[in-house]
């Protein structure tokens, strides 16, 4: 893989002259660039705003806000929902300017928040090592619009990249914004379970996250639905394999090739397509096990790795990496949203070290892209097996894979080759949020 790494180095080098990276590291080209962004989105969506109509997953949002602010019933209080609890906080604000405005004012939580992210990422325009990670998050939120605008990762993601890079110098907004994360959608937990274990801010983070956790949980208690606050988890047990998992590959090309008894289907009760075949239960069934099993060696690597290493920062970047990675690798859900779960640290990756992170952002882009090509713009041939969009699947399965192999090799080393704190590490520990200390 490293081949490759430097043959795109050398292309972007040649590509990307000294004048061009002064101008790119400009506060006012890369405010251009997020407007501009931001503009064409607008443009795309406007259509869709202009109508009163909303798109992806903003339908099933918009009647939950309606069920909650019209009829009073609230998902995860009055009946058992499929997301954590705080996730109904944007879902129901994206409707206060009432239903036909619904798409507009999600887009602009979207914006509002992927601007935080990038304020934060280059410290208001005054850091420049952190102008690569902005403009690496913004062609990703370009790769991967079509699922980043239009449901609650576009939301959670940028909460996480401002959680992680303030967690040294502002601990306790670090924990509040990757709790709140947690509580929208559950996959920022592998986050905070990074941090948890090699950060120097782990008690003021352990403390903020339980108390606002202990709030939400007697939030609910008082408005009567604590019986439902864990109902996210036990609605997902029961799932069988999701046609973009992984896991899921081999069955789907089991199905195109005609094998009995296997089939992809429509699962109508929570609008997704499933893959069933000889063996496949078993694997649903444990995958879930597995999962946790592989992310309690990573958490125990991460432990190891801690006693070798003094660059707690880069810890919990690898960290975070491996543990949301096996999240998706290891998931028997496979929506497209997930790889929006691992940009967020790949990203502040960047800001803290190009070097060692440029192979998983390059992974990271192409990943985005071959997602954007399965779905939406192939999803219909895959469905029905063909052989092109189940090769895309299978690529970019495999680059997943590819990736977690990374950044468990890279614990590993850590953890057993005694690998030095890197010097860019110790010499932005004063500058950067996520430095230990």
């Amino acid at each position: 893989m490293s081949y490759f790494v430097e043959l795109v180095d050398h292309r972007l080098t040649r590509l990307l002259t000294p004048a061009r990276r002064d101008w790119l590291r400009s506060p006012r080209t890369l405010l251009l660039g997020f407007l501009g962004l931001h503009v064409l989105f607008l443009f795309a969506l406007l259509p869709t705003i202009l109508t009163g109509r909303v798109l992806g997953d903003l339908p099933l949002y918009r009647v939950w806000a309606e069920q909650a602010l019209v009829n009073n019933v609230w998902q995860g209080i009055d009946v058992e929902w499929v997301y954590p609890i705080g996730a109904i906080v944007p879902i129901v604000l994206a409707d206060a300017a009432g239903p036909l405005l619904y798409q507009l004012l999600w887009f602009v939580l979207t914006m509002a928040l992927n601007g935080a992210a990038i304020g934060i990422l280059t410290d208001w325009g005054r850091d420049r090592a952190g102008y690569r990670a902005a403009w690496f998050w913004l062609a990703f939120s370009l790769v991967l619009s079509p699922v980043g605008l239009l449901r609650l990762e576009g939301l959670s993601a940028p909460l996480v990249i401002m959680g992680l890079v303030l967690v040294a110098r502002r601990p306790v907004v670090a924990a509040a914004l990757l709790t709140a994360a947690t509580w929208i959608k559950v996959w920022p937990a592998a986050v905070m379970l990074a941090v948890v274990a090699a950060s120097r801010r782990r008690v003021s983070v352990l403390i903020t996250g339980g108390l606002i956790t202990a709030g939400i949980a007697a939030a609910v208690w008082a408005a009567g639905g604590l019986r439902f606050l864990t109902g996210f988890v036990t609605m997902q047990s029961d799932r069988a394999l999701q046609l973009e998992a992984p896991v899921t590959t081999p069955w789907v090309w089991l199905a195109a090739m005609g094998q009995y008894g296997t089939t992809i289907y429509q699962n109508h009760a929570i609008a997704t397509r499933e893959v069933s075949g000889p063996g496949s239960a078993f694997a649903a069934a444990a995958m879930t096990p597995l999962m946790f099993l592989v992310i309690a060696g990573i958490f125990v690597l991460l432990l190891v790795a801690l006693r070798r290493s003094r660059d707690n920062a880069r810890l919990v970047l690898m960290g975070a990496l491996a543990l949301v990675t096996t999240f998706v690798v290891l998931n028997k859900v496979g929506s497209p949203q997930y790889m929006l779960w691992i940009a967020p640290v790949v990203a502040v990756g960047v800001a803290n070290d190009w070097t060692h992170w440029r192979a998983p952002a390059y992974l990271s882009l192409v990943i985005g892209g071959l997602t954007t090509l399965i779905f939406p713009i192939f999803y219909l041939p895959l469905v029905h097996g063909d052989a092109g969009a189940i090769l895309l699947l299978t690529l970019r399965n495999a680059l997943l894979l590819v990736l977690l192999g990374w950044s468990v090799l890279a614990l590993w080393r850590a953890a057993f080759a005694g690998s030095p704190a890197s010097a860019f590490g110790r010499q932005r520990a004063g500058s950067r949020g996520l430095a230990a200390h």
